[in-house]
C-alpha cells in the first residue's frame, strides 16, 4: 500500500474507532473484493488479491435540506447473488450476456441506502433514496484514489458544453487539472503494473452525466453541470444557457440513481470483452422490438454528394438520392441517410428542399428494400415531438439522425429519454450525434441504435490511428459508436489532406475494412461516396457484407499501445478484424476457434506492400482454412488486416 492510502488508512482508524463498521462482499470467482467502511462517513475499498486497486472515499449525496452520507447510521444489510444468461438485442459483442454478481446493500437511518455490485470484471455502486416529494440534489460527493504512479488516458474538455469529440492524452494523475478542465466519461486509467481500471457510468436517468477533474493526487473528484434556469438564441440548432439553478437535479425523492462503475481489466482484452453498462442499465420493456432492424447505412454528408460520372446536376436533389438509393439496393444495404440539406431549413422540417421529391424517394426505395433515415436538430426535434414522430411514421420514414445537442445536463438527459420512448411508439430507430457517450440507454431502448461522441472519421486529417485504435478500449468499451468508417481515399496521417470534394481517412485502405469488424455499432455507416465504392468493387463488396450484430466475439491480440485483434461470428460465418498504429505489427494467428472437421473459404484483404507509403495498396487473397490452420497477419504502420471465413 503507498504512503498515500496508508495515511488514509490509519486516519480512518483514529477517527472512527468508536461507530466504525466494515462490510465485505466479493466476485462471484473470488478474485475481486470490496470493503465498505461505515465511520463518521461511507468509504469503499477495491481489492484483488490483497491489494487495493481503488479507494473511493467520502460517498455523499448532497441534498438541498440535507446530506446523505455523512454521519451514516447503518439499519439493515441485505446480501444476494445473480447467475444468469440474458439475450440480447442488437448484440454488439455476443447474442448472450452473463450477468453474475454479488450484490451487497446497506439500508440507512434518513431512507436512503447504497447498493454495491461485485463481478468478476469489475464492481458497481450507486445511492437508493426513498423520500417524500421532490428532492433537489445540489452535488454529489467522492474521491477516487489509485496507487501512485498510475496513469490515465482522458478527454478534456474545457467546460460542460461538448460533443465529446476531444482525443484522448495519456496523462499522470500525480498532475491536477488545470482549473475549470475536466474529462467527460469513460476514462481509463492504468496502474503501474499494467492492470487497467475503465472509469464509467450507467443507468444515468433524469439526471446529469458525471465528469471527473483530476486532483493531482492520484485520483479524481466529480464535477456534474447544473440544470439550466433560462436560455437565449444561439443560432438555428442549439439554446445558450444564460442562468442556471443552484442544483444539479430536481428529481423524485424515492428513486434509484446512476451506477457508478469500475471495469478492472487484468488484461487490455478484458475491456474490449467487458458489458458492465448494458448489464447495469434499466432493462427493455417486455415488448415487441423486432421492427428494430440494425443495419448498414450509406451516409451522404462526408462526401458531400460530390457524384462524378453522372448525367445530372449532384446535390440534395431527388436525382442524386435515386443514386444513392440505387446503389444501397445493388449491395444490399437496407438504409440511406439525407442528412442536413434534405428539408426547406433546419426549422422548417416539415417540408423537403424544393429540389427534392421526398415521397418519390421513399417509394423509390421501398421497391428496392431500401429506407431512409432523416437528420434533425434537437430544436426541431423538440418543438412538438409527437407531432414531427407520428409524421414521420406516416411518411414511411425508417428513422432520424438527431445532432447538436452539445449538452449533459439533467434536462438534455431526459431529452434523450423523451426522444427514444416516443421514437419506440412511432417505430422510428434514432442515431444521436453530437451527442454524450452511452450511459446504457440503448439497452432500454434498443430503437436507439448508437451515439457519436466519439473523435470519427468526419473529423478529417484529426481522426488519426493513434486515437482510433484506443477506442475499442475506451469509448466502444461503454457502448455503441457511431465512428462513420469506411474511406476509399485513404492516407498514412502525415498525407492526409481531406477536402470537401475529396475527403481522406488516415490508415491503410485494409485499416479502414477492418473497423467494420472492430468496431462496434448496430447502425454502422459507409461514409464514403457511392462513386468511389463502386470503383473499389471487392472491398465495398467485403464491406456490405459485414453484419452491424453478432452472435459470439473472441478477442485475439489486444494491447492499448495500438494493437488490436478479434473474430466475431454471426450464423456460420466468421470475420476476423486487425489494426495497428504507428508500428508495424505481426502475428501468427491460429484458428482453432473455428468448428472441428469443416473447412472455410477464407477471403483477406491485407496492407500491400507499400502500403506504409501508399495507403491504398492492398492485397486479396482468397484460400482454403480449417480449424488447425494457422495464419501470417502482417499489418505496415497505421494498417490492418480484414477476412471473411465461410
Amino acid at each position: 500500500m503507498n504512503r498515500f492510502l496508508s495515511m488514509l488508512a490509519c486516519l480512518l482508524i483514529v477517527t472512527g474507532t468508536a461507530r466504525a463498521r466494515s462490510f465485505e462482499v466479493t466476485s462471484p470467482d473470488g478474485r475481486l473484493r470490496m470493503t465498505v467502511e461505515v465511520g463518521e462517513r461511507i468509504d469503499c475499498r477495491l481489492q484483488a488479491g490483497g491489494r487495493t486497486l481503488t479507494l473511493t472515499e467520502g460517498l455523499a449525496l448532497e441534498l438541498t435540506d440535507r446530506t446523505l452520507g455523512l454521519q451514516p447510521r447503518v439499519r439493515r444489510v441485505k446480501r444476494s447473488s445473480v447467475d444468469e444468461l440474458l439475450p440480447r438485442i442488437n448484440p454488439t459483442k455476443n447474442a448472450e450476456v452473463r450477468n453474475r454478481y454479488n450484490a451487497l446493500s446497506l439500508e440507512f437511518a434518513g431512507n436512503y441506502a447504497l447498493e454495491f455490485r461485485l463481478f468478476d470484471t469489475g464492481a458497481a455502486y450507486r445511492f437508493v433514496t426513498s423520500l417524500p416529494g421532490e428532492i433537489e440534489v445540489r452535488d454529489e460527493r467522492f474521491r477516487i484514489a489509485l496507487e501512485a504512479g498510475s496513469e490515465a488516458w482522458i478527454s478534456s474538455v474545457g467546460g460542460f458544453r461538448t460533443m465529446c469529440e476531444e482525443p484522448y492524452s495519456r496523462v499522470s494523475l500525480s498532475e491536477a487539472d488545470v482549473a475549470g478542465r475536466f474529462s467527460y466519461l469513460p476514462i481509463l486509467a492504468a496502474l503501474p503494473d499494467g492492470v487497467k481500471l475503465l472509469f464509467a457510468e450507467a443507468d444515468v436517468r433524469d439526471y446529469p452525466c458525471l465528469f471527473l477533474h483530476r486532483n493531482g493526487v492520484a485520483g479524481f473528484e466529480p464535477r456534474f453541470p447544473r440544470v439550466p434556469a433560462s436560455y437565449g438564441p444561439d443560432g438555428d440548432r442549439s439554446l445558450k444557457i444564460l442562468a442556471e439553478e443552484p442544483f444539479i437535479a430536481r428529481t423524485q425523492g424515492s428513486r434509484s440513481f446512476p451506477w457508478r462503475l469500475t471495469v478492472v481489466a487484468a488484461e487490455d482484452a478484458d475491456l474490449v470483452r467487458n458489458e458492465l453498462v448494458w448489464l447495469l442499465a434499466e432493462p427493455v420493456a417486455d415488448e415487441d422490438w423486432s421492427w428494430v432492424k440494425p443495419g448498414l447505412v450509406s451516409w451522404d454528408w462526408w462526401n458531400g454528394m460530390r457524384l462524378t460520372g453522372v448525367d445530372f446536376r449532384a446535390g440534395r436533389n431527388t436525382e442524386s438520392y435515386r443514386y444513392y438509393i440505387d446503389f444501397a439496393a445493388r449491395y444490399g444495404i437496407p438504409y440511406i441517410i439525407m442528412d442536413e440539406g434534405w428539408s426547406a431549413s433546419t426549422t422548417d422540417v416539415e417540408h423537403p428542399n424544393p429540389d427534392l421529391d421526398l415521397q418519390q424517394l421513399i417509394a423509390y426505395g421501398r421497391e428496392r428494400n431500401v429506407r431512409i433515415i432523416l437528420w434533425f436538430t434537437w430544436l426541431s426535434v423538440d418543438e412538438d415531438m409527437e407531432h414531427l414522430f407520428a409524421t414521420l411514421e406516416r411518411w414511411g420514414i425508417a428513422g432520424m439522425k438527431i445532432d447538436f445537442m452539445d449538452r449533459s445536463d439533467q434536462w438534455m438527459v431526459n431529452f434523450y429519454e423523451r426522444v427514444a420512448r416516443c421514437a419506440a411508439e412511432h417505430h422510428l430507430l434514432v442515431d444521436m450525434h453530437g451527442s454524450y457517450t452511452p450511459k446504457g440507454l440503448y439497452r432500454t431502448y434498443p430503437n436507439l441504435l448508437t451515439y457519436e461522441g466519439v473523435l470519427g472519421l468526419e473529423q478529417g486529417a484529426r481522426c488519426r490511428p493513434s486515437n482510433s485504435n484506443l477506442l475499442p478500449f475506451i469509448r466502444n468499451a461503454v457502448g455503441p459508436m457511431d465512428f462513420t468508417p469506411g474511406s476509399m481515399f485513404s492516407a498514412q496521417p502525415e498525407e492526409n489532406r481531406s477536402t470537401g470534394s475529396n475527403p481522406m481517412g488516415s490508415g491503410t485502405r485494409a485499416y479502414q475494412m477492418a473497423l467494420y469488424v472492430l468496431f462496434e455499432s448496430p447502425l454502422q455507416m459507409l461514409a464514403d461516396n457511392p462513386v468511389l465504392y463502386e470503383r473499389e468493387r471487392p472491398c465495398t463488396e467485403f464491406i456490405a457484407s459485414v453484419p452491424t450484430t453478432w452472435d459470439e466475439l473472441r478477442v485475439l491480440h489486444a494491447s492499448c499501445d495500438g494493437q488490436l485483434v478479434v473474430a466475431r461470428r454471426k450464423g456460420d460465418r466468421w470475420y476476423i478484424g486487425g489494426m495497428t498504429a504507428d508500428k508495424p505489427f505481426e502475428m501468427r494467428l491460429s484458428l482453432d476457434f473455428l468448428p472441428s472437421g469443416r473447412s472455410f473459404r477464407m477471403t483477406s484483404f491485407e496492407d500491400g506492400v507499400n502500403a506504409d507509403l501508399q495507403a491504398m495498396d492492398y492485397r486479396r487473397q482468397v484460400r482454403e482454412v480449417d480449424s488447425s490452420s494457422h495464419i501470417e497477419i502482417r499489418m505496415c504502420r497505421n494498417g490492418g488486416w480484414a477476412a471473411v471465413l465461410e
